[in-house]
């Protein structure tokens, strides 16, 4: 099949009815009819004999033969934007749209307060943001870059580690005054002890209670009468003395530097938790998630 420019084009159309969900989107963003679009799925189809989407009254999806093309054609076309600006300007510029999804407490605690910078070291770039408990699709939704924490699924997606921050035990000095300090996490089992538990965004249950000394594993089932799935109503619950918790050391280290928390098993704090980034397989990394990686990567680093 030869390649020509009305199969560049519709490659375009396609990338827009992808991240938009609906032909009458894509015609606002590519300032075409809707018919237009239409045509121009259809005939890419046609061309290479594959359906590309499942039409929906009101929505389309990809097909899978569609997201497969999908993945391959986004970091091209990204590619080829991005060498168009440089021969224009002679130089890598940060300019254009992207659209990140991002951890609900990476982004309040730790990338929010920080996000001013980028944004002004940046004028020529549009960011969406998009805050949300679980990573979705994003090839389907639309996003250049996700910020997650956790151990990643095998995907077609690059992840690219960005830190490990500790897991640790903690309770307010006012619960250790009412209740004593447990001297071993196996105190915690079968005893009057108070647990908030963690909500796994993945399966809708509580995480596992662990502990790690070196090689040595100790495990606890999450039992607590109070779960949540928002880490700053658990530390808030926390520092008011209600129970023992479970925290990433990564945005709590005010409140232990503070002494509002006090970390319980210090010599049982080798669990690690990571952060990752994640995007596209592409040769070519445009300049503008080159930029939110290398900041995000700055960040977490120092992250104040």
């Amino acid at each position: 099949m030869a390649f020509d420019e009305r199969t560049l084009n519709g490659m375009s159309v396609l990338t827009a009815v992808a991240s938009s969900g609906s032909f009458a989107a894509a015609a606002e963003a590519l300032n075409m009819s809707q018919p237009g679009v239409s045509r121009a799925i259809a005939r890419l189809e046609a061309r290479l004999d594959v359906r590309l989407f499942d039409r929906h009254p009101r929505s389309v999806t990809l097909t899978d033969d569609g997201r497969r093309l999908y993945e391959q054609v986004v970091p091209l076309l990204s590619a080829l934007e991005e060498a168009a600006e440089s021969a224009v300007s002679h130089k890598s510029t940060v300019r254009g749209r992207l659209r990140v999804n991002v951890h609900p407490f990476f982004s309040n605690l730790i990338l929010g307060p920080r996000l001013s910078e980028f944004l002004r070291a940046h004028p020529d770039l549009k960011l969406d943001l998009v805050a949300r408990d679980q990573l979705g699709d994003m090839v389907a939704d639309g996003f250049d870059l996700a910020i997650r924490f956790g151990e990643q699924r095998s995907s077609s997606m690059i992840a690219r580690r960005l830190l490990d921050t500790r897991v640790l035990t903690v309770a307010a000095p006012s619960y250790l005054k009412k209740h004593g300090r447990p001297e071993h996490p196996q105190a915690l089992q079968d005893s009057p002890h108070v647990r908030i538990d963690f909500r796994n965004p993945e399966t809708g249950r509580p995480f596992q209670w662990e502990f790690h000394r070196g090689s040595d594993r100790f495990m606890l089932y999450a039992d607590g009468q109070f779960m949540t799935n928002d880490v700053g109503t658990m530390h808030s619950v926390c520092v008011a003395g209600y129970g023992i918790a479970q925290v990433m050391e990564l945005g709590a280290e005010h409140l232990l530097a503070s002494e509002r928390l006090v970390s319980l098993f210090p010599e049982w704090a080798d669990e690690r938790f990571p952060l990752y980034a994640l995007y596209p397989s592409r040769n070519y990394i445009p300049a503008k998630t080159n930029a939110f990686l290398d900041f995000v990567s700055s960040i977490v680093g120092n992250p104040r």
